[in-house]
This record gives structure tokens, sequence and C-alpha cells, in this order.
């Protein structure tokens, strides 16, 4: 092969690559034209009218949750005010109502008949009427004597040996219980039998959970 040959050949050989190169640069060229001129795809209105309508949904029913559960808690709070309000003040009057209960049981049975007849019955109307107040603002004495022991509602104070009554029942109480609503406002202070059959006695029928003031 002479040099002029091989120079043409080298010539013909550079002409291919640069029409290779143009033409790589004009498909890119197109492609990005295309690209560019490709109109962007809309959402169908529909669809972002019911999504939305989905997400307002959504929000209005976990409003509406919250609402109602606020009205609850406040509805519970509100009932909890009026039950419980006058607890302190009733605690207090449990004591009154406990001295007027000492004072009738020192007076011997053979002199409440006599000159302090009426001393006797107004002490025991006072008493009563006491009650009566507590009883109208939610507060019950607490069954005891003759119940199955129920730590929620009694405290032991001692046991009774008693092979005859079942074990663990209430045989004397010592200061009487008492429950606002359903909560124990004073636990009563009893004996407990021991000793006896398994048996049990009747269970408790004080109102409530026992839960403690």
């Amino acid at each position: 092969m002479t040099d002029e040959t091989k120079k043409n050949a080298a010539e013909e050989e550079n002409n291919e690559t640069v029409i290779d190169l143009d033409a790589a640069k004009a498909d890119a060229a197109e492609a990005e034209m295309t690209s560019e001129e490709a109109p962007e795809v809309e959402p169908d209105p529909i669809d972002v009218l019911r999504e939305e309508n989905e997400k307002q949904r959504d929000q209005m029913m976990r409003l509406a949750a919250e609402m109602e559960n606020l009205r609850r808690r406040t509805a519970r709070d509100v009932k909890d005010a009026k039950a419980y309000s006058v607890t302190a003040f009733a605690r207090d009057m449990l004591g009154v109502a406990d001295n007027l209960r000492r004072a009738l049981d020192a007076i011997p049975e053979d002199k409440r008949s006599g000159e302090i007849a009426g001393f006797v019955e107004g002490v025991e109307m006072t008493e009563r009427s006491m009650i009566s107040a507590l009883e109208r603002h939610g507060v019950k004495e607490i069954k005891a004597e003759g119940e199955k022991f129920d730590p929620n509602f009694h405290q032991a104070m001692f046991e009774v040996p008693n092979a005859e009554i079942p074990s663990n029942t209430v045989v004397q109480v010592v200061q009487a219980g008492y429950v606002i609503s359903d909560r124990v406002l004073r636990p009563a202070m009893v004996g407990v039998s021991k000793g006896g059959p398994k048996a049990e006695a009747p269970a408790s029928d004080n109102a409530g959970e026992g839960k403690s003031e």
C-alpha cells in the first residue's frame, strides 16, 4: 500500500468517526427535544376531589372522637366533683357520730328509762338525723357483722377463736365503716373469727370497688 493510499484510508476513517459523533449528537438533541416537548399528564380532577374528601372525612372523624372523649371526661369529672365534694366534711361528721354512739353506749340500760330518758331519746334522734343527712349526700354505712371479711371494706383489729362460725367471718364491729358513692370513706374496724369451718360466710354486699378515699 502506497503512502497516498494509506492517507486516503485514514481520512475516510476520520470522516466516519466525525459522522458517527454528529449522528450521536443529533440523536441526543432529538431525544432532549422530545422530552421537553412531551406534555405533563394532568391528574384527574375527580381523583383529586375524592382524595381531598377522604382527608377531610378522616379529620372530621378524628375531631368528633376527640370531642366525644372530652365530653365523657368532663361529665365524669363533674359527677366525681359532686359525689366527693363533701368527703372531708363527711369524715369530720363521722367523728361526731362516733362520739354520740359512745355516749349512748356508756349509759346503762337500767338508767335509760329514768330521769335521763328524755336526754337519751334526744341523743338518739340527733344520731339518726345525722346519719340520715350523710346518706342523702351518698354516705352509707358498710355492712360488716356476719359478713365474710373483705379487706376492701373491713380492717381486722383482732381474731376471735370460734369453732362453730366459719373462719374469716366478721363477728364484732368495733367502729362502723362508711362509703361515699363507690369509695371507702372509712373501713369498718372489726373482729374476725378463726378456727371454724372453711365454708364461706355471705360475701359483703357493699357498693363500689372498695377504693380508699
